[in-house]
């Protein structure tokens, strides 16, 4: 029981990366709560994990704070942040994309990022904490046709910023770091695996020779949620099969 006795704030947890982590980590002792847009669907995975959900809009400060005070008034505490909630845009070229669009995927990949640790900082500052970001591959280094711009400069953004809070914030005993999975399976990149030549043309992007699990990275965000990381801070890891040092 890796996290028992833990509070864990959970964003993007009714899905995919989300919704595994939340999973390990009630198995491994913590109290979960998931936060998304989606109501119903985060009633139903919260039922079916026996956790606890609070549905809000990543991109409202409101929406973000009473997240956080519901936590606080139902646990008295909160101990890990997993900041896992995203958004893929349209890939076109960037010349085609609207700044409406643009801004779209910053707020959510990056500004609600920003508002959910901003809200969760001033309580684990009295006992620190451990925060996880969930960026990607395509924040480390630039892939060939992969045009979606707004997506890589915002996970790009969220590596840096990892790195910034964590030595802003290591003298309250807050740990924050990152992981950048490769391709997993899951919502978000199910249009693009629909056929064979698709999930072959993946898997051939990975050295370790297949498409990641929702339950690969979230093993990693256990890791990093733990004790076992006690003294890692500022960290940035890779879990993509060895797709980033290509």
């Amino acid at each position: 029981m890796k996290l028992s006795g833990k509070v864990a704030i959970v964003t993007g947890g009714s899905r995919g990366i989300g919704k595994a982590t939340a999973k390990i980590f009630a198995k491994e002792g913590a109290k979960v709560v998931i936060t998304a847009k989606d109501d119903n669907r985060l009633q139903s995975v919260a039922k079916e994990l026996g956790i606890v959900s609070f549905s809000g809009d990543i991109r409202k400060e409101q929406d973000v704070e009473n997240v956080v005070a519901k936590t606080l008034n139902k646990f008295n505490k909160i101990d890990i942040l997993v900041n896992n909630a995203g958004i893929f845009p349209e890939v076109r070229p960037l010349h085609e994309t609207s700044e409406e669009k643009w801004n779209e995927v910053i707020n959510v990949n990056l500004t609600g990022q920003f508002r959910f640790t901003k809200a969760v900082i001033p309580h684990m500052m009295k006992n620190g904490g451990c925060i996880v970001n969930v960026s990607s591959d395509a924040g480390l280094k630039s892939f060939e046709n992969f045009e979606a711009d707004s997506y890589s400069v915002t996970k790009a953004a969220l590596i840096h910023l990892t790195k910034a809070l964590a030595i802003e914030y290591a003298k309250y005993k807050i740990r924050i770091n990152c992981v950048c999975p490769g391709i997993v399976e899951t919502d978000m990149t199910e249009p693009y695996l629909r056929t064979e030549a698709d999930r072959a043309m993946a898997m051939a992007e990975h050295p370790i020779g297949r498409i990641g699990s929702p339950e690969d990275v979230a093993k990693a965000i256990l890791y990093f949620a733990s004790e076992d990381s006690s003294w890692i801070t500022g960290a940035i890891l890779p879990i993509d099969g060895g797709m980033s040092v290509k």
